[in-house]
């Protein structure tokens, strides 16, 4: 059966699946899907499994974590992305970014004066 990335993608999914590892640090099956179509929209889908699939099998979760941040941090700070959150003291701004991604909301760019 296909794991939830792999669904949501509608892309084949076996025993090698790159896709299911990085997925098991997220905890419902809808976070999952909402996450891997969320980073998929954002880098490609093609780039996203080329990402995964760049590095060993050990680091592919933190990846795909590392690809979720980047993406929410540059679709609400299109500029800076999440390094810009980060270095301004803005970073829970990103985790709620993400946290909405997760629950299957919308982002949109925060104003510049928040951004840094």
């Amino acid at each position: 059966m296909s794991c939830n990335g792999c669904r949501v993608l509608r892309k084949g999914c076996g025993e090698s699946c790159v896709l299911r590892p990085c997925l098991q640090t997220i905890e419902t099956a809808e976070a999952q899907g909402h996450a891997t179509v969320f980073v998929s929209k954002f880098f490609g889908r093609a780039g996203l499994m080329s990402f995964i699939s760049a590095v060993p099998e050990s680091k592919r979760a933190a990846v795909f974590q590392s690809l979720l941040f980047e993406a929410a941090g540059r679709t609400i700070n299109p500029v800076n992305g999440a390094v810009g959150l980060l270095w301004t003291g803005n970073w829970p701004v990103c985790e709620a970014a993400v946290e909405t991604v997760l629950r299957g909301g919308a982002l949109k760019p925060i104003p510049p004066e928040l951004a840094g």
